[in-house]
């Protein structure tokens, strides 16, 4: 009896101990996101910082509180591409910015369009007046992309730099399958949807090959063509063509090739760089005294909300693969996104919609909830207005035929008009454990989908059929929103990509243009003066109390640099498997017929890091048991 009292009482400690800790936790989460907020009163003349220890995104991903228990701290800030635009451009017209200073040493990177947007507004700002400095420990495409429009490029002696290009090796797991004894069920429709060759061969196939190779060179040729005309004197094309010659030629010397090249100004390690931008804005003393006085990016955007004159025109934001439901940003849910746009209607002061797509993406369902909303919004006589991003491809598209007008960049990924659907079914890997599976039916899909015994030969033609109708319903939404035939949408269609130079000649799209072009026309259609209006971005709340989350100093992470072309290679390598294994894991978990396009992913895939983390382990258990 008395060690039932004492286990009780040990019992009772142990809860009491973990609410204590749950409710400090709690109040110091609250604490810190109050204290945290930032201040726009704080700003002073000095080098506004952009300090990109992240990724560029569309929306950013709503951390959430098993986030934050979990410590969010693997995966890297996600910066609102609008805010980045935002803040740089205010720049140009803030006195108190005598310069912009880009730290990229801890940059992962985003889409081609979107740093196409950011070098834009770097441009505008130089020619208002304001210097542009970069540094970095290692530029990769990503990087590099936005440091051409820098005034000086600086790098680490130590460092180095690398352009890899798009494309590279995709994994193939239908010999990995096959041994386990896994029977991939594939339906799908397209010639060109290779979503699901990784389950059905070992290698690319000819059609896929030849899509992606004419995608890949049309977002090379725009990489150069931006970096080109950014930076004449660089010599990117014979670096890019031959990497190994002129690092061999340089004994090894990167720092070395990249002065050769004229790709960068100056060598100088991060303190060297901040005692010379500290002598063009000045000192900031507190810190250290190498310390320049920097403009906190934070600080800025808050001090330069979104102008709030003349008319209202609504914007949606789509972004992420599209899911049902009412998850976060960070995915495309259906369910919370056309809840927005419903809200939206019932607001008289809004005159038009423009609806910003940057999705590969995902559930057939859940793309046409979200078009049917904006079909109500057409009804009620509101323009709608689609605007591109990186990418709007698949179901991204699907919802992209609900638009009056389409904008896309000339490097847009759009296109993949086809549908797919995968179920796995394990009788072969059970039967190889003596595991077999009888019964008796009383229609000939009792039982069915049957994982244990095999699909049977009714329900593949049912499920197959289903994929097939889906296709249809798309090519039609296309042709009626395109004013082409079904069977013109099928030629262009069948599941291949498009860039957006060529969708627009294929008239996948109506005109090149970003967000600035998309509300112009949505005004123009609603009848409201040129530039007598504002975009009223029709975001969720995102944080406590609307509150950002972003704001608390331990969910706000920063990246590991890259500090040169061997930490180059590892992040690649571990980006490169957890992409594969996000890539694996979805499929076999998505419950929907899917009109999504794999090979469409640009920027960061946010499930990648997490698959990673699995690369972390099994490189840590390798050199643990490894000899010594």
């Amino acid at each position: 009896m008395q060690f039932a009292r004492a286990a009780w009482k040990f019992l009772v400690a142990i809860k009491d101990g973990m609410v204590l800790i749950a409710m400090l936790l709690f109040f110091g989460a609250l604490y810190a996101l109050l204290s945290a907020q930032p201040n726009s009163g704080a700003i002073r003349d000095g080098a506004l910082l952009l300090d990109l220890n992240g990724v560029i995104v569309e929306e950013p991903a709503a951390p959430t509180f098993e986030d934050f228990l979990a410590g969010a701290g693997n995966s890297p800030r996600e910066y609102r591409l609008r805010d980045v635009v935002r803040a740089i451009d205010a720049s140009a017209e803030d006195d108190r910015v005598k310069a912009i200073v880009l730290d990229l040493s801890s940059f992962v990177g985003g889409g081609q369009t979107s740093l196409t947007d950011i070098g834009e507004s770097l441009a505008r700002a130089r020619k208002a007046g304001k210097p542009v400095y970069a540094f970095a420990n290692f530029y990769s495409d990503d990087s590099y992309q936005l440091a051409a429009h820098a005034t000086e490029i600086w790098m680490d002696p130590m460092g180095g730099i690398i352009f890899a290009g798009p494309g590279g090796n995709r994994l193939y797991y239908k010999g990995l399958i096959d041994r386990l004894g896994v029977t991939a069920n594939i339906y799908r429709v397209g010639t060109y949807k290779s979503a699901v060759e990784p389950y059905m061969r070992a290698d690319q196939s000819p059609a896929s090959r030849e899509a992606s190779q004419a995608l890949y060179n049309v977002l090379w040729d725009g990489w150069l063509a931006d970096v080109k005309k950014s930076r004449p004197q660089a010599m990117v094309q014979a670096f890019a063509d031959d990497p190994a010659s002129f690092v061999a030629d340089a004994g090894g010397d990167y720092a070395a090739v990249a002065i050769q090249q004229k790709l960068i100004d100056k060598l100088g390690d991060k303190t060297a760089f901040d005692r010379f931008v500290a002598e063009q804005v000045g000192t900031d003393e507190t810190p250290a005294p190498d310390r320049f006085n920097a403009i906190d990016y934070d600080d800025f955007v808050a001090a330069h909300p979104v102008e709030t004159d003349g008319a209202a025109i609504g914007v949606i934001t789509v972004a992420g693969e599209i899911v049902g439901g009412h998850t976060g940003p960070g995915m495309a849910a259906s369910g919370r996104i056309a809840e927005l746009i419903y809200t939206a209607l019932e607001d008289e002061e809004l005159k038009a919609l423009v609806v910003r797509v940057d999705s590969p993406g995902g559930s057939a369902f859940a793309s046409e909830e979200i078009r049917l909303a904006l079909l109500e919004a057409k009804k009620k006589k509101l323009p709608v207005v689609i605007s591109m991003g990186d990418v709007a491809a698949s179901g991204g598209y699907w919802i992209a035929t609900a638009g009056d007008h389409i904008f896309a960049e000339p490097g847009t990924i759009t296109g993949s008009i086809g549908v797919f659907a995968v179920l796995p079914s394990f009788e072969k890997a059970l039967a190889k454990w003596g595991i077999t599976a009888d019964g008796v039916q009383t229609t000939p899909l009792s039982g069915e989908p049957d994982f244990v015994g095999g699909f049977s030969d009714d329900l593949d033609v049912i499920l197959q059929a289903g994929v097939e109708d889906s296709y249809g319903d798309f090519i039609k939404l296309v042709a009626a929103a395109r004013g082409k035939t079904p069977e013109e949408v099928d030629t262009v269609g069948q599941g291949r990509v498009w860039d957006g130079g060529t969708a627009r000649q294929l008239g996948l799209v109506d005109a090149f243009g970003g967000m600035p072009e998309a509300l112009a026309e949505a005004a123009k259609r609603a009848g409201i003066a040129e530039g007598d209006y504002h975009a009223q971005y029709l975001d969720p709340q995102t944080g406590f109390a609307g509150l950002s989350f972003d704001a608390i100093p331990f969910i706000r992470q920063q990246s590991a640099p890259v500090t040169g072309v061997i930490g180059w290679a590892a992040q690649r390598q571990k980006a490169i498997l957890g992409e594969a294994l996000a890539t694996a894991q979805g499929l076999l978990a998505r419950e929907d017929v899917q009109a999504l396009c794999l090979e469409c992913g640009t920027g960061l895939n946010r499930n990648t890091r997490a698959s990673a983390g699995w690369f972390d382990r099994l490189l840590g258990y390798s050199l643990s048991s490894a000899p010594r």
